[in-house]
């Protein structure tokens, strides 16, 4: 299959290039692109991938937005590469470190062996996983709580609607107008309401949890709100297409 490799980025200089080296070496020669996108960040970032791509033997595509078209705008770019280029699927990675891409293999085998259209990442399956992994009490607990209120209106049992570590099938993808999508973090529930109302088949894996010294853009007010109001428009609506 042709597999490409999304890693969206946002002042990402300092963990830019840790990230890519952590690409297992033996599932980098399975990788048909990698495509750094890089959200007009306001530090090295685009340098750091340019220099990297100089000295590497990554199949790496850079590119720069002039303008900041925040999380979920940056998926959208991505994605769409994904389709201009024919690929079989893509996954979605995050410049500063957060999820390892030492399970990109794992990612990808549910699709590869054709069990799954689409892959999350869940950081949940393990109970204290994720605290043992550094993910603050606050965000914990929202997680937990969130989830449950999604699964409820939803209809689903995922284990977490929250976390960025995704593969998608890039039929999947041509079935969801994942374009009419938030520019912003709730972007990522929306894509999920998108895939569960087209009937794609979910497969979670578990994955590790990390948090370093990152800096978080999420509004948890802001955020929170917004996905709990396109869950239950979901739950309410007669023509869930419109997800």
């Amino acid at each position: 299959m042709k597999i490409g490799i999304l890693v969206v980025a946002y002042n990402a200089e300092e963990t830019l290039s840790k990230v890519l080296d952590r690409i297992p070496s033996e599932f980098a020669q399975q990788i048909e692109s990698i495509l750094v996108c890089d959200d007009a960040s306001t530090d090295n970032t685009h340098h750091v991938g340019l220099s990297y791509q100089n000295n590497s033997k990554l199949p790496l595509i850079l590119i720069r937005h002039p303008t900041n078209l925040g999380y979920g705008g940056n998926q959208k770019t991505g994605y769409q590469w994904a389709l201009e280029k024919n690929l079989d699927l893509v996954v979605l990675l995050h410049g500063d470190g957060q999820y390892a891409p030492e399970y990109l293999p794992q990612m990808v085998e549910p699709i590869v062996s054709g069990r799954a259209d689409v892959v999350f990442g869940s950081r949940m399956m393990t109970s204290g996983g994720a605290r043992k992994g550094g993910m603050p009490l606050y965000k914990y607990v929202g997680n937990k709580i969130l989830t449950y209120i999604q699964n409820r209106l939803a209809k689903v049992s995922l284990t977490e609607w929250h976390s960025g570590y995704r593969a998608y099938s890039v039929a999947s993808l041509r079935k969801v107008n994942f374009l009419k999508n938030s520019d912003y973090f709730d972007f990522d529930s929306q894509i999920i309401l998108q895939m569960i109302d087209a009937r794609q088949r979910i497969v979670e894996i578990e994955i590790p949890t990390f948090y370093g010294d990152e800096i978080s853009r999420v509004n948890g007010i802001k955020y929170g709100l917004k996905i709990l109001i396109h869950t239950l428009k979901f739950r309410l609506s007669s023509n869930k297409s419109y997800f």
